[in-house]
């Protein structure tokens, strides 16, 4: 798994992450296999930093309200006690202005196949677009953005699947359910 210098970390790879709690309920081998890329890829950022948020902090309060600021008990909760105490110490490129237009973003990317994107997720896409050095999204379990990683790749940003093999099956599973 390659990781950038900078990031911007969808909130499911902090929860994934925080899965590896219950190892006892995992029964998909591709989600171990996910599971683990989160918990390499949250390590990586507590020991090097790099992570991008927004300055209005609404990637913050997202984590914040699904972890635990106690930094407990999984590697998700000390991720998000780790933004906690650094955010303010992130070089101001990597607390980026976003600007709210009705419930979407000003800086959320004009394109046809990208009108159904969840709009409590395009902070995140809100936030790489407006960066100067376009920081790639990691995304962990959210099939739907499967779908949309061509329309996002044509718009300049750049989508990190971390759970490749696992969410392109759900996306499959979902499409096939959707012909029959």
């Amino acid at each position: 798994m390659k990781v950038y210098e900078k990031a911007i970390v969808d909130t499911n790879v902090p929860k994934t992450a925080n899965k590896s709690l219950q190892p006892d309920l995992i029964t998909d081998k591709h989600f171990i296999i996910c599971i683990i890329n989160c918990i390499e890829l949250i390590d990586q950022i507590i020991q090097k930093g790099g992570l991008v948020i927004d300055a209005g902090d609404e990637i913050f309060d997202e984590y914040r309200q699904q972890l635990s600021m106690s930094g407990q008990p999984g590697v998700g909760d000390r991720f998000m006690k780790w933004v906690h105490d650094n955010r303010w110490k992130f070089p101001n490129e990597d607390r980026v202005p976003i600007t709210k237009k009705n419930q979407s973003y000003q800086e959320f990317p004009e394109h046809i196949d990208l009108k159904q994107f969840d709009l409590s997720d395009r902070k995140f896409i809100a936030v790489a677009n407006n960066h100067p050095d376009k920081p790639p999204v990691y995304q962990a379990t959210d099939s739907k953005w499967w779908g949309w990683s061509s329309a996002l790749k044509e718009c300049g940003i750049h989508v990190q699947f971390l759970c490749v093999t696992y969410i392109k099956s759900i996306y499959d599973k979902k499409v096939m359910e959707k012909t029959i």
